[in-house]
């Protein structure tokens, strides 16, 4: 259901600017990039600008749709009238409030920003936006791009992509050149695989004990295993499973976002729970498998890896006993063998 649009035109988008809002985590940014393409294959003189979190920044950066970044936590840190300021000189004629935050709501009605979009049942965007596009994303059956894709009903768009041609969206062509280290850290002869054991406690994990079998299973004349995290992460898996292989190269705590998008530009594959990492390599097309609970809104139906060599493992159930908990059977479930299964068929 889309509102009354006041006074404007959005035909006359062309050399206008379109400012994005997602300022959640990096597989949530991901995701939002084909709404960006689609924008701009629609309007091609339109002015993108990505309105994101810090961290986020070298994701953004390599999608070719995207013309400026802007981060939410420098205009957050400002007086409320520096920010509403900093939204001013955007000179912004649509916002898309992909990713809701209610003082960004805010702050764009009193820049004066034309077109206020968001997707929502909810009474409180009626109050900053002025244009409403009528969307659930908790109850829906559609993939978390295809929702922010529907985002674009309020700019006339109607049309639906499948999940099938999501990835041809992404256009993340802008990838950083790998250093001499990381070209180094390749294997030519091998399959280069990454496993990205833990989630930082935004998805469902499979579990280290899962991964140490995993890597019994991998034939280490045909595979080359790297463990990429946090250095925090690193100290949680290093006695259980970095420890046990001599083989397994440690790269816990060794990159920023640049250098690991780099890094995963050159790999084979990964292997992670519902993670930033697993969504870049999907974008990257590489050989992504994730790892889902069959629990909704967890569920890979919103969340799996779009790509073109991407895949997913999950118990073939409904399930909500373990939704109020971190530990959660139906990913212990998931055996070693099922994802070496997946891995050797993509």
């Amino acid at each position: 259901m889309l509102f009354p649009l006041h006074h404007f035109f959005t035909e006359k988008l062309n050399g206008q600017t379109l400012l994005i809002s997602r300022t959640d985590s990096i597989g949530d940014v991901i995701l939002t990039l084909p709404l960006v393409t689609v924008a701009k294959q629609t309007w091609p003189g339109c002015r993108t600008v990505f309105l994101c979190r810090e961290y986020a920044r070298e994701v953004v950066a390599c999608c070719s749709s995207v013309d400026e970044f802007l981060s939410w936590d420098s205009i957050a840190e400002l007086p409320v009238h520096q920010q509403v300021e900093a939204f001013r000189k955007i000179q912004a004629s649509v916002i898309l409030h992909v990713f809701p935050r209610r003082e960004i709501f805010s702050l764009a009605r009193k820049a004066g920003i034309p077109l206020r979009i968001a997707g929502s049942t909810r009474i409180y965007p009626f109050y900053s936006c002025n244009r409403i596009v009528w969307m659930t994303r908790k109850r829906s059956d559609l993939h978390e791009a295809q929702l922010n894709l529907k985002l674009l009903q309020g700019l006339g768009i109607k049309e639906s992509y499948s999940t099938s041609q999501i990835p041809t969206l992404y256009h993340f062509d802008r990838i950083p050149l790998p250093t001499n280290e990381i070209q180094a850290l390749i294997d030519p002869t091998k399959f280069n695989l990454v496993l990205h054991p833990k989630s930082k406690g935004s998805a469902r994990e499979w579990g280290t004990a899962n991964f140490k079998a995993l890597i019994h299973l991998l034939p280490a004349e045909k595979y080359k295993i790297f463990i990429t995290g946090t250095k925090e992460e690193g100290d949680l898996v290093k006695d259980e499973l970095i420890g046990q292989f001599a083989e397994v190269v440690d790269l816990t705590g060794r990159f920023s976002l640049r250098e690991l998008i780099a890094f995963l530009s050159r790999v084979d594959g990964l292997i992670a729970a519902s993670t930033g990492p697993l969504h870049i390599a999907a974008a990257l097309g590489k050989k992504a498998i994730g790892i889902y609970p069959p629990i909704r809104p967890m569920h890979p139906g919103r969340w799996e890896p779009l790509g073109e060599k991407a895949s997913f493992v999950v118990l073939n159930k409904t399930c909500s006993k373990c939704r109020h908990q971190q530990h959660c059977e139906c990913m212990e479930a998931i055996t070693p063998e099922d994802v070496y299964r997946i891995l050797s068929m993509i």
